[in-house]
Formats: C-alpha cells, sequence, structure tokens
C-alpha cells in the first residue's frame, strides 16, 4: 500500500500566494499582515503552536512573503520548507518589538491589510513599529480560502475517510461490548477510543503527518448530555435504551473533516424514531439543496424549515453549518446572517440537529465540497436510524 503524503509541494504555495496577491492587489492594498496561525499555514506550510511569540506573514502583490518567527522556531519552519522569506528575532518581548525586525525588512509604507482576527496587543505593536502605514482590517484571507484547491480537496477526501473509520470503531466497541456482556463503555473511554483508531490510521498510512490544532478526536456524548450541543465527554456510562452521539472528525495535511451520526441502544421508542427522522429528513434536504449559486442564508432555511414544519422547531439551537478548511469551524456561516454565495470548491458542514433537554439531542453531520450542480457529502457513513440501531 503507498504511503498518503500530507505534506503539499511547494509549487501548492505558490499558487495560493499568486491567489491572494491578486486580491491584494483588487482591494487597492500595499501588502497584507496576518498572524493567524491558520493563514500562515495556508500560506507558507508553516504548521506551529501558537503563543506569546509573534508568528506573522507579510505578502506583498508585487511578489515578496515574509514569515517573522522567534529564532527558536526558525529551524522548525525550514525543516517544514516553509515558502517564505524567514526573519527571525530573539525573543519576546524583546528590548525592541519583534514587529519592528519585519519592519527593517520590509520597509513598511502604504495601506496595509491586516487580519480582523489580529488581536489588539499584537496590531497596536505592528502599528507601533510601522509609523508610516496606514493599517486596513480586512477578511481577504478567509474569502482566500474559501475555495479549495485541488491538492486541498484531496486531503479533505482522505480525512473523511479517516472519519467514517472513526465512527465504525465506535460502533464496533459499544456493539462489542453488548456481545461479550461487559460493561458498556463510558462516554470519555469512548471518545478516547474513536481518537486512537482515528491517530492510528494516520500514523500507520501516512507520511509527513501534519499535526494541527485537532489531530482527530470529538464530542461523544449520551442520553440526556447529548442534548447539549456541545457538551464534553463525561465519565456517564451508556445505558440500554439510550441515544448517544458521535460528532467525529479529524485534520489531514491541516485540513478538517466532521462526521456525525447518532444512534440508539436497542429498541428504539417511537419519539426516538420521530426525532431522528426528523434530522434524517433534514440533513437530507441540506445534501439535496446545497450548490454553487445557493446563499447560505437560504440554505439554512430549506435544511431548518424541515425540522419547523414537523412541529419540532422549539428544539433548534444552532444554524446548519460551516465552512470547514484549515479550521473546523471557519466562514462562511450556513445561517440566516449570512448571504455568502456558495461557491464550487467550497467544504461545508451539513449537521441540523435538535436538542430535548432532559432526553437526547440529535445531529446528524456531513462534510459537503459544494460542485456546480449540487453538492458531495464527502463522509458517507450511513444515517437511517434503522442503520444507527445497537441491537441489545
Amino acid at each position: 500500500m503507498t504511503e498518503f503524503d500530507q505534506r503539499l509541494p511547494s509549487e501548492f504555495f505558490d499558487r495560493v500566494q499568486g491567489r491572494v496577491r491578486e486580491m491584494i492587489d483588487v482591494e487597492g492594498l500595499d501588502a497584507f499582515l496576518t498572524d493567524d496561525p491558520e493563514d500562515i499555514a495556508y500560506l507558507t506550510g508553516f504548521f506551529h503552536h501558537p503563543s506569546e511569540r509573534p508568528v506573522a506573514v507579510w505578502i506583498e502583490p508585487a511578489g515578496r512573503t515574509v514569515l517573522l518567527l522567534p529564532a527558536l522556531e526558525l529551524e522548525y519552519a525550514q525543516s517544514q520548507s516553509a515558502r517564505a522569506e524567514l526573519v527571525s528575532f530573539f525573543e519576546f518581548p524583546g528590548v525592541t518589538s519583534p514587529f519592528a525586525a519585519l519592519a527593517d525588512v520590509v520597509g513598511a509604507s502604504g495601506r496595509i491589510g491586516f487580519s480582523s482576527t489580529m488581536k489588539y496587543s499584537r496590531l497596536a505593536s505592528a502599528r507601533a513599529a510601522m509609523p508610516h502605514v496606514e493599517l486596513i482590517g480586512s477578511d481577504l484571507l478567509m474569502r482566500a480560502r474559501f475555495v479549495k484547491f485541488p491538492e486541498e480537496v484531496r486531503l479533505h477526501r482522505e480525512a473523511a475517510r479517516i472519519t467514517d473509520l472513526m465512527l465504525e470503531a465506535g460502533v464496533a466497541m459499544v456493539a462489542d461490548a453488548v456481545t461479550s456482556g461487559e460493561d458498556l463503555p463510558t462516554e470519555a473511554e469512548l471518545e478516547r477510543h474513536v481518537t486512537s483508531a482515528g491517530t492510528r490510521t494516520m500514523y500507520a498510512e501516512h507520511r509527513n503527518v501534519v499535526v494541527a490544532s485537532l489531530l482527530a478526536g470529538g464530542l461523544v456524548y449520551s442520553g440526556a448530555n447529548s442534548a447539549f450541543p456541545h457538551g464534553l465527554p463525561s465519565v456517564n456510562r451508556l445505558r440500554p435504551g439510550d441515544t448517544f452521539m458521535l460528532s467525529l472528525g479529524c485534520a489531514v495535511g491541516g485540513r478538517f473533516i466532521e462526521g456525525e451520526r447518532t444512534f440508539v441502544l436497542g429498541e428504539p421508542t417511537a419519539d426516538q424514531r420521530r426525532f431522528h427522522d426528523t434530522i434524517r429528513d433534514a440533513q437530507r434536504v441540506g445534501r439535496e439543496t446545497i450548490c454553487a449559486g445557493l446563499e447560505c442564508r437560504e440554505a439554512n432555511r430549506l435544511c431548518l424549515d424541515v425540522i419547523r414544519e414537523a412541529g419540532l422547531g422549539e428544539f433548534i439551537r444552532h444554524r446548519q453549518g460551516h465552512g470547514i478548511g484549515l479550521g473546523m469551524h471557519e466562514a462562511p456561516w450556513l445561517e440566516d446572517g449570512d448571504g455568502t454565495i456558495l461557491q464550487a470548491g467550497m467544504v461545508v458542514s451539513n449537521e441540523p440537529g435538535i436538542y430535548v433537554p432532559g432526553h437526547a439531542g440529535y445531529r446528524i453531520s456531513d462534510s459537503m465540497l459544494v460542485t456546480d450542480v449540487g453538492a458531495e457529502a464527502l463522509t458517507t457513513y450511513p444515517r437511517s436510524l434503522d442503520d444507527c440501531i445497537i441491537a441489545l
């Protein structure tokens, strides 16, 4: 079996930077500055652990890309073949500002865009080091990341395959406990098991594994605990009759995927079947209606209206979905307040859910690749309740 290489070639980053340079030029900017770790990985291929020491990228439309980083990260960036000119400073806070080292190299002037996620202290430091620039907040890089290059889609597909394997591993653990007569797992035990299945698969089958903010894992919750949309795994042990949720995902080459299914342990009640079937129907409408040219807010309405028309609107707690890329949650948002038009090459989640206090939550999620004619579900684990029952 040929190993899957998670590391992207340098030519990929040349095309990424070319896309961003064109956008900088169109917006009338002289350069763009970002300290967002995901932006840095997108532009240069350098993944790092964020800390108080600034790491930032300066990119100009004329073709210069500079990566500012602490000296202790210099060899690490070189080991990742970071696609940029490297400029380092010794330590933080330093006798002089780290951004002064950047300013000395780029001779900053003009209208400079900066990532709108940049925190105030970093922005103030950059302003002080570059007194002759006009700093302008922009979401330019987030928009640049919307449409994935083919190399990124390949990484998302592999992450989807592994996410499906993690779902299978979770189901197998519970089913094996039932068959053997052993204690059913706790939520925390189940979470550790599926996380191990994901990471173990990567290290066995991949090379150049990129350790992102989350390599593999997710949320595992059962019974009333699953009525909290983002409840953390607990020591609660699964019980016969429980509804339980596996909300899983992983990142391959730093590109995320999520896949979520809701299961019933034993013969479902009428209410469990009604709740699950409603979410399955809403999620199916999402799969059938997401396509290039559709507004995010309209996709959200079409999907969630299925729940409202079933008389369960009071249990809706969140939007239909969100963008996925170098972040597990990123723009655009499939929500009433986002008029972004979906484009072919975007990856978005399709995850309607309902949450019945004191009983359980029900959510089904697939990561969808938007195409010109519709959308492809990258995660493929079965969705119907009959496929999500673990017999006792």
